[in-house]
C-alpha cells in the first residue's frame, strides 16, 4: 500500500503543475509603471565571486514594471544564477488595456509576443519591454521572487552584469534598451524587490 502512495503523489504533482489555473494579476487600465528603467554607469569598478563564477557590474540598474510573463528554470548552467526570467513591460507595456491585447511567452531563455491587432505601434512594444534573466542576490530574496506572478506590479535594483567561469564560459548583459536580436536580453543581479500589489482588481 505504502508503494502504491508513494508512486501516486508524484503523478498527482505533476498534473497539479500542469492543469493548475496560473495566478494572473490585473490592474484598471493606465500604465502602472510609466517610468523608462533607471541606467547609471558604474563610477568604483565593482566584481565579486558566486561558486565557480566570476561577476562584474556594468551597470547600476533600477526598474518598475508589470510582470508580462515569467519563466522557471533548473536545468543547465545559466539556472545555477538564473533561476528566473521574467518579461517585462513598462510605458505603455504596463497598460492592463494593452496588456490584454498581446500574447506574451517564454521559451528557453527567449521571449516571444504577438498580437491580432497592434494597440499601440510594434516599435513601442520592443521599445518598452524585455526578457530578463533574474539572478537574486542570495536565498531569502529567491524566495521572494517566487511571490511574483505573471501581471505583477514590481521594483527591482541592482546591476547589469556580466559573467563568466574559468573554462571560457560566460554570460554578458545587454545595456541597452533599443536592441531585439541576439544578446539583447539584460542579466540583472537582482538586489533589492518590492512586490507593489498582488491582489487582482
Amino acid at each position: 500500500m505504502k508503494k502504491i502512495i508513494i508512486t501516486v503523489i508524484p503523478i498527482i504533482l505533476i498534473f497539479a503543475y500542469l492543469f493548475w489555473p496560473e495566478k494572473i494579476i490585473s490592474y484598471p487600465a493606465g500604465q502602472t509603471a510609466p517610468d523608462q528603467p533607471i541606467q547609471k554607469n558604474i563610477v568604483t569598478p565593482k566584481e565579486w565571486q558566486r561558486d565557480e563564477f566570476h561577476i562584474k557590474a556594468l551597470a547600476e540598474y533600477k526598474i518598475k514594471a508589470r510582470v508580462l510573463s515569467r519563466n522557471n528554470f533548473s536545468i543547465g548552467r545559466e539556472s545555477e544564477l538564473s533561476p528566473f526570467d521574467f518579461a517585462l513591460g513598462w510605458g505603455p507595456m504596463s497598460d492592463q488595456e494593452v496588456i490584454d491585447k498581446i500574447e506574451v511567452t517564454q521559451s528557453n531563455r527567449w521571449y516571444h509576443w504577438e498580437t491580432k491587432s497592434y494597440p499601440i505601434p510594434r516599435q513601442e512594444i520592443s521599445l518598452n519591454s524585455a526578457n530578463v534573466h533574474i539572478i537574486p542576490k542570495d536565498d531569502l530574496l529567491e524566495d521572494k521572487l517566487s511571490d511574483v506572478y505573471k501581471g505583477s506590479l514590481i521594483e527591482m535594483s541592482g546591476y547589469l552584469v556580466e559573467v563568466t567561469a574559468e573554462d571560457g564560459w560566460h554570460w554578458k548583459s545587454s545595456v541597452r534598451r533599443d536592441d531585439t536580436a541576439g544578446g539583447s536580453c539584460e542579466l540583472f543581479w537582482v538586489e533589492e524587490l518590492t512586490i507593489l500589489n498582488n491582489e487582482e482588481f
